[in-house]
């Protein structure tokens, strides 16, 4: 039987986990169309749940554990006037919570398992969809905002400018037993993301309003005042515009979307490259399922069965990290509350399973 034609257009993180979860399908032949020949730095880093893990061993052959760094411990602080109130842990004795590795590495990673797996890798722009008429399939990883999304969605997105700007980037340091944290404080949410011994990277989000002047500076002292310490050095400090868009269209005809492209989320929760993962992992048992089958993926509802399975996740997760985001911003009728409520929350344990559930598997059971 002739393989079904896949094309996978974008180069990133999302595009190259999609090219090597559905090149392990019999019957397939994948190809990654990239723009160009070069990949572009990312300078960033990224979490995933314990199950997203395994997801990874799956789809790579000989996977480097050492590009992981496992957590085992996430706290959660809220600022007060006094302090910053430990209203939250999430604990594992045995097992791990999460993982951070570093874009890049991993990035190099996947290229390198897509060539070790001879998935025809082409270089072109494409302009519009017809294109890549050729194909039996297209799944677009663009990005959050390409303009060839503009055919396949209808207005009916759920789109907010947060209108503020995520600072991130690397630190070195000489703390002991430093752990995963999210600090709710006043100019913003701040997250600690250990990726090694000696190294954790950062990501504070602070209102488009906060001042630019000697931003360095800034980000340095504030981290210093968290963590109690003096001695620290940054690097790869970066920015970005931050944003919520949940699109309620996800395909038409054989073309999907798939990535930022699908959801854009606010970093909060750190969520938004999980959500991708479980989305790769369900359209992978989809393909698979009809492919075994001996049938055309254009001429079964794979697609619609993918959008059926996961848009009610996403969205429902895309608003429930908006939601904690508006709750632990400033608010002059709530914030006297807010203190209480996190006590309350802290000594709830049936609450922090359901969370820790939810944050591994997703809301898919």
């Amino acid at each position: 039987m002739k393989k079904q034609r896949i094309c996978i257009v974008g180069d990133g993180l999302s595009g190259l986990m999609t090219a090597l979860a559905l090149n392990k399908l019999e019957g397939l032949e994948v190809h990654l169309i990239s723009r160009k020949n070069k990949h572009s730095k990312d300078r960033r880093t990224t979490a995933i749940s314990a199950s997203n893990y395994e997801f990874f061993n799956n789809v790579v052959s000989k996977l480097d554990k050492k590009l992981f760094w496992p957590s085992k411990r996430i706290d959660l602080f809220y600022e007060t006037k006094d302090k910053n109130m430990n209203f939250l842990n999430f604990k594992e004795d045995t097992k791990n919570l999460m993982y951070v590795f570093e874009n890049d590495k991993i990035k190099e990673i996947l290229i390198k398992e897509i060539k070790k797996n001879k998935i025809k890798t082409l270089q072109k722009k494409i302009n519009e969809l017809k294109d890549l008429d050729d194909y039996d399939m297209k799944i677009l990883c663009l990005g959050r905002s390409s303009k060839i999304y503009q055919s396949i969605v209808d207005k009916r997105s759920l789109n907010k400018d947060y209108r503020e700007t995520a600072i991130t980037g690397y630190v070195k340091h000489n703390l002991k037993n430093l752990n995963t944290a999210q600090y709710f404080l006043k100019d913003g949410p701040l997250a600690i993301l250990p990726f090694s011994k000696n190294n954790f990277s950062f990501v504070w989000s602070v209102d488009k309003k906060f001042p630019k002047k000697d931003i360095n500076s800034v980000v340095k002292s504030k981290i210093c005042e968290v963590l109690k310490t003096k001695k620290i050095q940054i690097s790869n400090q970066q920015s970005y515009p931050l944003m919520l868009n949940l699109k309620r269209t996800y395909y038409k005809n054989d073309i999907l979307i798939l990535g930022e492209g699908l959801h854009t989320v606010h970093p909060v929760a750190g969520q938004g490259f999980n959500l991708v993962l479980r989305d790769i992992n369900k359209l992978q048992k989809i393909f698979k399922y009809y492919a075994e089958l001996g049938m055309s993926l254009k001429s079964t509802p794979a697609l619609e069965e993918f959008t059926s399975n996961r848009k009610s996740e996403n969205i429902i997760t895309g608003i429930g990290i908006d939601l904690t985001h508006n709750f632990f911003k400033q608010n002059k009728l709530l914030d006297p509350f807010k203190e209480t409520i996190l006590k309350n929350i802290s000594k709830n344990d049936t609450l922090k399973k359901i969370s820790k559930f939810i944050s591994n598997q997703g809301l898919s059971i």
